[in-house]
């Protein structure tokens, strides 16, 4: 097996619980020349006095050179640790989650599985999906995979192992059936009473936006007689919780018109009113400057626009990006409106992203209610020694 050992102080976000080791925290590697070339080997961490710290999956390519499996140094990296850990989660959900058959199952290193993604689409009969993120999952896929079908009862497993991500851990871009039948070209969940058709083989992420969950509840609930905008809508989520919660008008804009030719399916799949739902195929930040010379207005602005900053490097460049964008919202939220604005971005903080926001307000000079912040569902639980996880946020706020 391969010993890390760390440099002189290095050891401190481990002790902290902390699940990721850079190269520049490592002092040495000791091992087999094979397993130094592995990726996902399975190495112990230790202080630069020998101290174990943690056992972890070691990458040579990433720049997340180790990510920890266990802190607990009796306990092993086996077959019997990823069964626990599955049924673990899967409990944890079946507890937590309710009103939906679209669900994250697995959520990184919150549920102990570093760099795995995994949701589960349409109960025992639909398919679960996995995106494996990283080396060390990488090496597990198949027990994980065994583990998965034997929580659930499950037997379609599909992977969309297809996010940049992996060509930095030096790992290809794969999709494709792991277990049972390949998945159609569109399944059918619902949630909140709505139903969608999600693209499982092709869609953004997993094919669809279950971290919203939550948040289209409260759309839904503050829909009732209102016009709405739904920018970046996707195959409309937040667009059909919008109809269902008694919109008179819904305008979404995206530009993938296939996207948008599924969110106008989903319309008539739930029996909605479709002259209520217009559907744009264009680029936001265009249309929004052109709705705000044509003096257009709206009673309800969603701005859920895909990441803008995808590392530290980028993150100038998106603040601009979001500030444009929500200064736009701003200047098109009639008195009294609500704005839903949000960031997937992992690199801006919740705090910085409420300074961005705050500086839109003041160039559209409003002063905006802070109504709630917004985050993902609870089936995307933050650890408090891993505030990394907390990718998504947002802000629901008010224009006095």
């Amino acid at each position: 097996m391969l010993t890390i050992t760390l440099k002189p102080g290095k050891e401190k976000s481990l002790l902290r619980r902390h699940p990721w080791i850079f190269p520049t925290a490592i002092d040495r590697i000791d091992g087999k020349p094979e397993e130094k070339n592995k990726p996902g080997a399975t190495a112990v961490v230790q202080s630069a006095s020998g101290q174990f710290l943690a056992r972890a999956a070691y990458s040579p390519q990433s720049q997340i050179r180790a990510r920890v499996w266990s802190f607990n140094e009796n306990e092993a990296v086996d077959h019997a640790l990823i069964k626990r850990r599955a049924k673990k989660a899967l409990a944890y959900r079946l507890a937590a989650v309710k009103d939906t058959d679209a669900i994250r199952l697995i959520f990184g290193e919150a549920d102990g599985f570093p760099g795995l993604v995994v949701d589960w689409y349409g109960g025992a009969d639909g398919h679960v999906v996995c995106q494996f993120q990283s080396a060390g999952v990488e090496a597990w896929k198949v027990p994980i995979v065994q583990a998965l079908m034997a929580e659930t009862g499950c037997p379609n497993v599909y992977e969309r192992s297809d996010a940049s991500v992996r060509e930095r851990e030096g790992l290809p871009l794969v999709t494709g059936t792991l277990a049972g039948a390949e998945p159609p070209a569109e399944t059918l969940v619902t949630e909140n009473g709505v139903r969608y058709a999600v693209d499982i083989s092709t869609g953004h992420k997993t094919g669809f936006y279950i971290d919203q969950r939550d948040n289209r509840r409260l759309v839904m609930e503050h829909a009732a007689g209102r016009d709405v905008l739904n920018c970046f809508c996707y195959t409309g989520g937040f667009s059909l919780a919008a109809l269902k919660g008694g919109a008179s008008s819904v305008v979404s804009i995206d530009s993938s018109g296939e996207a948008l030719a599924i969110g106008q399916r989903n319309v008539a799949l739930n029996g909605f009113d479709a002259s209520r739902a217009e559907w744009w195929d264009a680029d936001v930040f265009k249309t929004l400057r052109t709705l705000r010379e044509q003096g257009k207005s709206f009673d309800l602005i969603v701005l859920d626009p895909p990441k803008f900053a995808s590392s530290p490097g980028q993150v100038e460049r998106a603040a601009r990006a979001y500030k444009d964008i929500n200064l736009l919202g701003f200047q098109l939220l009639r008195q009294g409106g609500l704005l839903f604005t949000y960031s997937c971005s992992g690199a801006i903080s919740a705090d910085l992203f409420q300074k961005i926001v705050a500086g839109a307000a003041n160039d559209a000079k409003v002063d905006a209610y802070i109504l709630r912040r917004l985050s993902a569902g609870v089936d995307h639980p933050m650890t408090t020694s891993f505030p990394e996880g907390e990718y998504l946020k947002g802000l629901m706020l008010q224009k006095p």
